[in-house]
């Protein structure tokens, strides 16, 4: 019933009431059913001004006054009722047709209006019992968004129903379609804001469905919301001339079904016949492609354009408010400061008319309550969005059978990725049944020497085919375009949602998904803290085709600064491996592919390279993370005179050259080799759980002899990692310094100082009680640094003595025990966090 007049209050259409009668158009909406899902967007939408606006009194059972209202006011209201909007009809859709539908929210900042329809599905009471399905439950409700001990103004972890944040725009569409790769009764509506759509992400986003398959895959619905306005500027999109947006589209491969209007009555008419005529097109293709080859469908899209802030306040202080930036966040803001605010939203909030959707005691009325899908139909509840509705653990292979055999410690060529290529080959074909494990790369799964995945799969390929192809397919496990962004949101999606999968990428190029990684490790650190959050699926980062042989492409190729950024990521959530050669390799990967709630990241190489340890012993050594290599050692357990640790593969290959080296010119020098393969064991147990105590770091490390650190990335990673340890002021590290260029391996060691003739001066340098050989030892080194500079220059190859160097007998006397001196956690020999 209209709202009694009041000479206090603006007038009436300065506050953009909704009508109370809705005019009826024609549509597949009969007058009850159009009145019904109006009422329950009117709910949703009196939900989410109360949850930006409200401490108290949630339904104005009596006068609004300042005590009622947040101190702060904090909130994004301007896309919020057009997320209502949509989601009442999607629930309407949900019931008639029984789909297995979850959402999928690019403005996350809508945040109010999703909360809102979680609480009104009931579902958030359900994970939250203490905000209840009733006055005192709204008033919670209200309270705790954007309030201190509450929850964020944006789409986050503690949301049901969502596997997507939302604070940072651009990957809406690359998760959904990664949640709906392998979900074939799957429907995901994608909620594309037009200020998202302006991102880099988004626009590549457009070209997933050209990978998509009809029959094995479910189906993504992008519904792109053109509201006009981002913070304080148009969209780009919403400003597009219509042909022009219309063209757009399709060429991206689309069938936009257009809805455009600001009459809440046409409107509901129009989004119910865009929605009906998708689904059925849906369908179609499905069922088309049960039968035959489709190729590439049309799939279709709808286009809503509806006012910014709609149904909110039209003018505010005289300016326009409703349809234009002013709403994007809070439209009413001066409360305290300027008491016709305060009137204005009481007014607006009451204009929803709440005495006819909530019941005395504060429930949603049954006649509304009976419109939202029940059970895990609801897009709250839907168990694709809460770890997957049937997460499966991987089934992986006995190691042994990918093994690198070892004649002795030094002896075996082998290119790490490739042993590891035919690991990830049998991972596929052990779960192709269950279809849940993929690997995604850009361009890049043969150049990364991967490629014995394509002897049981092929890359998913949806448009033409030419007989010059190879290994292009309808149907693949492996996905592959020229995007970091989508492969990297394709697989968060697809872990999510319950499934495995590794992403294999260039390390010099993976820092173009930096924000995302960022963003995914603040999604799992914050689900972890909630019981009803299930554990998802590592998210397994593959780099190669590293730093330190990118010597042909230069220095745009060098930059192993990834690893630098996930160790600033909470310990609980951060995982960097350096495997020190293919067995190791294997080792690591199939750890972590066991894993869940982690961002593991592995770098490895791809070229020819001396292979350390055999598979027991690789093993062992990875299970702890970190040892002596006592066949590389001769300090007989005493103190050494230098310690020479080293971290990646190329660093342990100088290292143990350096070792070498130095000791056939210098025959009574003790020395001994660490080896690091869990980077997270240097910092102390308090900094990462993976940290060894300090009683074992000063083992491994001495309290006071020097240590000569060889490390794949910035040295200063190092130094950061064990300020705190005892020894902290002996470790000298050697790692990449910004220096690089198109040249020959070794010389880009030698750029660096991590090469083995500058760390062989280096353990000379730091050590002491020598005597006098250091200072001869010392110049011959130099002398072959000089030589070097001259044969690289001269020859543009490495000095032979380099290119074709192998451990030797020299440096591992026959009645050395051939072992490792494996340094177990805490936890005991055998075992090892996760």
């Amino acid at each position: 019933m209209p709202v009694a007049s009041d000479p206090k209050l603006p007038a009436l259409g300065d506050l953009g009431d909704a009508p109370v009668h809705l005019d009826v158009v024609p549509g597949p909406l009969g007058p009850d059913d159009l009145a019904a899902i109006d009422a329950y967007w009117r709910a949703a939408n009196y939900l989410s001004v109360g949850q930006i606006y409200l401490l108290d009194n949630p339904l104005l059972r009596e006068p609004l006054t300042l005590g009622h209202v947040k101190p702060r006011l904090l909130g994004h209201w301007g896309t919020t009722p057009g997320l209502n909007f949509i989601s009442a009809h999607l629930n309407r859709a949900i019931v008639l047709r029984d789909l297995d539908m979850m959402a999928v929210w690019g403005p996350g900042h809508g945040a109010p209006g999703l909360v809102a329809n979680a609480w009104l599905e009931r579902t958030y009471s359900e994970v939250y019992p203490d905000v209840g399905h009733d006055t005192d439950g709204m008033r919670r409700l209200f309270r705790q968004f954007s309030f201190p001990g509450g929850i964020p103004s944006h789409a986050s972890p503690e949301l049901p129903g969502s596997i997507h944040e939302g604070g940072e725009l651009g990957y809406s569409l690359i998760h959904a379609f990664g949640a709906a790769l392998d979900n074939p009764g799957l429907i995901v509506a994608c909620v594309v804001g037009d200020g998202e759509a302006e991102t880099g992400p988004l626009a590549a986003s457009w070209h997933a469905s050209k990978f998509l398959d009809p029959v094995g895959d479910g189906t993504v619905l992008p519904i792109l919301h053109l509201n006009g306005y981002k913070i304080a500027n148009p969209t780009l999109l919403a400003r597009m001339p219509a042909a022009e947006l219309r063209s757009l589209l399709v060429g991206y491969g689309y069938e936009p079904l257009f809805v455009e209007g600001d009459e809440p009555g046409p409107m509901h008419q129009a989004m119910a016949t865009a929605l009906d005529d998708a689904l059925d097109r849906i369908a179609e293709i499905r069922e088309a492609a049960q039968h035959r080859d489709v190729g590439r469908p049309t799939w279709p899209m709808i286009v809503l354009r509806s006012p910014k802030g709609w149904t909110g306040p039209k003018v505010v202080d005289g300016k326009p408010v409703e349809g234009t930036w002013r709403s994007h966040q809070v439209p009413v803001a001066a409360l305290r400061e300027n008491p016709e605010h305060l009137a204005i939203l009481e007014r607006w909030m009451r204009s929803y008319r709440p005495e006819e959707l909530f019941d005395e005691a504060g429930r949603l009325v049954p006649a509304l309550a009976a419109l939202h899908p029940r059970g895990d139909r609801r897009l709250s509840a839907n168990p694709h969005a809460n770890g997957g509705r049937d997460q499966r653990p991987l089934r992986l292979p006995d190691l042994a059978a990918y093994a690198v055999a070892m004649p002795s410690h030094g002896r075996a060529v082998a290119e790490g990725t490739r042993v590891l290529g035919r690991y990830l080959r049998d991972v596929l074909a052990l779960n192709a049944e269950a279809r849940n494990f993929r690997v995604m790369g850009p361009d890049e799964t043969l150049s990364n020497r991967l490629d014995a995945v394509f002897d049981v799969t092929d890359r998913v390929w949806r448009d033409a085919i030419l007989p010059t192809d190879e290994h292009i397919a309808r149907q693949g496990r492996v996905m592959e375009v020229l995007s970091e962004h989508l492969c990297e949101g394709w697989l968060e999606g697809y872990l999510l949602t319950g499934r495995h999968g590794v992403f294999a990428c260039y390390e010099a190029f993976i820092h173009i998904v930096d924000s995302m990684v960022n963003q995914h490790a603040k999604w799992l650190k914050a689900s972890r803290a909630l019981a009803w959050r299930k554990p998802v699926p590592s998210l397994n980062i593959l780099l190669t085709s590293h730093v330190w042989r990118q010597d042909q492409n230069g220095f745009s190729h060098q930059d192993p600064g990834f690893i630098d950024f996930i160790a600033n990521k909470k310990g609980d959530t951060a995982r960097v491996y350096l495997p020190p050669d293919a067995n190791c390799l294997l080792w690591v990967m199939d750890h972590c592919l066991r894993t869940h709630d982690r961002i593991n990241v592995v770098v490895a190489g791809k070229q020819p390279a001396p292979q350390w340890l055999g598979v027991d012993e690789a093993a062992r050594h990875c299970t702890a993370g970190i040892g002596v290599w006592e066949w590389a050692s001769n300090d007989g357990g005493a103190e050494p005179d230098v310690v020479m640790a080293c971290a990646g593969d190329v660093p342990t290959m100088e290292t143990l050259a350096a070792v070498e080296w130095l000791r056939r010119r210098i025959p009574t020098i003790r020395i001994r080799v660490v080896n690091v393969v869990d980077l997270m064991t240097l910092p102390s147990p308090g900094m990462h759980p993976h940290g060894l105590d300090d009683a074992t770091f000063d083992s491994l490390f001495t309290r006071d002899r020097p240590v000569v650190f060889a490390y794949h990335g910035y040295p200063w990673l190092i130094h950061r990692l064990t300020y705190r340890r005892t020894n902290h002021a002996g470790i000298h590290v050697h790692g990449f310094v910004e220096e690089g260029t198109t040249t020959t391996p070794f010389d880009m060691a030698v750029l660096n100082g991590l090469d083995r003739y500058h760390l062989a001066l280096a353990a000379l340098e730091w050590s002491t009680g020598l005597g006098a050989r250091v200072e001869h030892v010392e110049e011959e080194l130099r002398d072959l640094l000089a030589l070097h500079r001259e044969h690289v220059c001269a020859t543009g190859e490495d000095l032979p003595q380099v290119r074709d160097w192998a451990w030797g007998e020299a440096a591992a006397p026959a009645d050395m025990r051939v072992a490792i001196d494996v340094v177990a956690y805490e936890t005991g020999p055998g075992t090892r966090p996760t």
